[in-house]
């Protein structure tokens, strides 16, 4: 690590500590060099997949957007925060195991879409309809028949 004060690359660590919830780690270090003191944290850092839309665009995955998304299907609906909230974590845990960097917005559509049908089969109509773009009402009563 180097020091933030003189540049010197050789520091030695004084003092290590976890946060109460252990995902931080706070160090606090001595310069060899200088002899200032100054922290440093260190956090793990999880890289969800890139999503990759139809017209071959990258964006960057963004809960918020799953949450809005599945919020408007939800409306009105005996869901509570709390599945919501497991259904997107199911939904990032799936993306995270799959391993790749990057992921079809088709792909991501298809875990909302099963994420919903298990929670409240009104919103997944709801969301399927507007993804899968129908037509006409056969295509709807067909999805109606799956159910």
């Amino acid at each position: 690590m180097r020091c933030p004060f003189c540049a010197h690359e050789d520091t030695q660590v004084v003092e290590t500590r976890e946060s109460d919830e252990g995902d931080v780690v706070r160090r606090r270090r001595r310069c060899l060099h200088c002899e200032k003191r100054f922290t440093t944290y260190e956090r793990s850092e999880i890289q969800m997949p890139a999503v990759v839309k139809k017209d071959g665009s990258r964006v960057e995955f963004d809960p918020a957007k799953l949450r809005a998304s599945m919020t408007l299907a939800l409306r009105k609906r005996p869901v509570s925060l709390e599945q919501v909230e497991a259904a997107i974590e199911r939904i990032q845990d799936k993306l995270l195991a799959s391993g790749s960097r990057e992921t079809p917005s088709a792909r991501l559509g298809e875990l909302v879409m099963r994420e919903l049908k298990r929670i409240d089969k009104v919103a997944y109509v709801r969301f399927a309809s507007v993804y899968r773009q129908f037509e006409d009402v056969d295509e709807f009563r067909q999805l109606i028949r799956d159910i």
